[in-house]
């Protein structure tokens, strides 16, 4: 198959997080998105969560004001979250699991033992023009779930093959990346738009941005913890780079 274009998200729920140890202003994540489009990117992903943790319902207001490129907005499956995302109206609407004690999103939402209500949950944002993402486990059944309510995209969590890929459990690694493998390609056989994300890093995109079936990649914690020794322009260009190097070589 062709090898389209692989889009690079990027996530600065982080730099909300350093502004918000100190309770002030600085960094913005909104400079920092602004930034990251210079640098290239595709697109900007936030995730705003229940707890405001890192970004808040002011950055989003703020993002949806100044942004040329799409927002993938990454939220939680509340009437609070649905209510925010129908009244911005963002380009993607990611519908993540999220648990209060976790300090950063844990594994993929389980859609197939809650196929109606999040059914019924996506259709406004589906009618209010949004597209409509849900971040899952490399796994047969949640994908077809995922199908099955109306769902455009689907993002498959890759954190268990970069925590084996940075462990050095190579067998478990290897099992993970076949996983994510076969997955891509069912999920695209139905028709479905397939993204990836969580915890990818130079070292381990590669086999990632390789997969002809993904579209898109998010990625965040990563790129901003480069930034503070490379810049945030010059981080992102280097994740493009071994995307676009992967891609090539296909």
């Amino acid at each position: 198959m062709a090898h389209p274009h692989l889009r690079l998200g990027v996530n600065i729920d982080h730099v909300a997080t350093v502004r918000n140890a100190r309770g002030g202003a600085y960094p913005d994540p909104l400079r920092a998105a602004t930034l990251a489009e210079e640098a290239g990117a595709d697109g900007i992903t936030a995730h705003l969560r229940e707890d405001r943790r890192h970004i808040s319902d002011a950055d989003i207001e703020g993002l949806t004001g100044i942004l040329t490129v799409p927002l993938n907005f990454e939220m939680a499956a509340t009437a609070e979250m649905q209510q925010i995302a129908l009244r911005h109206r963002p380009h993607a609407v990611c519908i993540v699991p999220e648990k209060r004690e976790e300090r950063t999103t844990e594994g993929g939402l389980e859609v197939a033992q809650d196929e109606n209500r999040l059914a019924q949950f996506i259709a406004p944002l589906r009618e209010a023009g949004c597209r409509v993402s849900i971040f899952i486990a490399a796994d047969r059944r949640q994908i077809e779930a995922a199908h099955r309510i109306g769902a455009e995209v689907i993002e498959l969590h890759t954190g268990a093959y970069c925590d084996a890929h940075s462990e050095g459990r190579d067998k478990e690694r290897d099992a993970e990346l076949a996983r994510l493998t076969e997955m891509a390609a069912f999920a695209h056989e139905l028709g479905l738009e397939v993204h990836a994300g969580h915890g990818l890093t130079y070292d381990s995109v590669g086999p990632i941005a390789a997969l002809p079936e993904v579209r898109e990649l998010n990625i965040g914690h990563f790129l901003i913890g480069e930034a503070i020794f490379r810049g945030l322009g010059p981080a992102i260009h280097e994740m493009r780079r071994l995307m676009d190097a992967a891609r090539a070589g296909a």
